[in-house]
C-alpha cells in the first residue's frame, strides 16, 4: 500500500471512474483542443493509470466520442430550457440561436470546431443522423430527418461564418429561416 487515499473513493467506482475520467478528457481536449487528447495525458491528469483509462471508458476514439456526446448533451438541455415555451417558426428560430449561444459557451465544442477536420465535421455534426433527430426535435419540426439536417447545416454555418452580431445573425434567421417552418 502506498498510503495515497483511493482515487475512487465514495460510491459507485465504476461510474465515478468513468466521471472522473471523461472531465480529464475534456478540460485537456478544452485546453489544448481533440489534438492534444492522449490516453496517457488523460489518465495523468485523473490521476490513474492508462490500463484504467481502457478498461472503464475504452479508446482515444471511444473517449472523444463520449466527451463530445457530453457536449452535445449540455448544449441540448440549454436549448431545451430556452425554447420551452415556444411554438412553431419561433421555436425554429430560438432553437437556432440558442444553439449559437451554447455552443459557443461550451469550450469542449469550442475546441472541437476550431481544430476539427472537414471529415470531422460531417461525421459528428453536419451527417450525423442522431444529432438531425435531436435539432428536430429540439425544434418540433416532427419526423423530418431533412429539417434536422438541414437546422444543424445553418448552425454550422453561423458558428464557422458568425454574422458579426446576434442582431444580425437573429435579422438572417428571420429573413431566412423563418419563413420556411411558418408556412407548415
Amino acid at each position: 500500500m502506498t498510503g495515497q487515499p483511493d482515487w475512487l473513493a465514495g460510491g459507485d467506482r465504476r461510474a465515478l471512474a468513468i466521471e472522473r475520467i471523461h472531465a480529464a478528457a475534456a478540460d485537456l481536449i478544452a485546453r489544448d483542443g481533440m489534438a492534444g487528447l492522449s490516453i496517457e495525458r488523460v489518465a495523468d491528469r485523473a490521476g490513474c493509470s492508462r490500463a484504467t483509462v481502457y478498461r472503464y471508458v475504452g479508446g482515444k476514439s471511444a473517449l472523444r466520442e463520449a466527451v463530445l456526446a457530453g457536449a452535445t448533451a449540455r448544449i441540448a438541455e440549454t436549448i431545451a430550457a430556452a425554447v420551452a415555451d415556444t411554438t412553431g417558426a419561433e421555436r425554429v428560430a430560438g432553437a437556432i440561436l440558442a444553439a449559437l449561444d451554447a455552443v459557443r459557451a461550451d469550450r469542449v465544442a469550442v475546441a472541437f470546431l476550431n481544430g476539427a477536420t472537414p471529415g470531422e465535421v460531417e461525421r459528428f455534426l453536419a451527417g450525423n443522423p442522431r444529432l438531425a433527430l435531436v435539432a428536430s426535435a429540439l425544434t418540433a419540426t416532427g419526423d423530418d430527418p431533412a429539417a434536422g439536417q438541414w437546422i444543424v447545416r445553418v448552425v454550422l454555418s453561423l458558428l464557422y461564418w458568425p454574422a458579426g452580431d446576434s442582431a444580425t445573425e437573429r435579422a438572417l434567421v428571420d429573413r431566412f429561416v423563418v419563413p420556411v417552418f411558418a408556412r407548415t
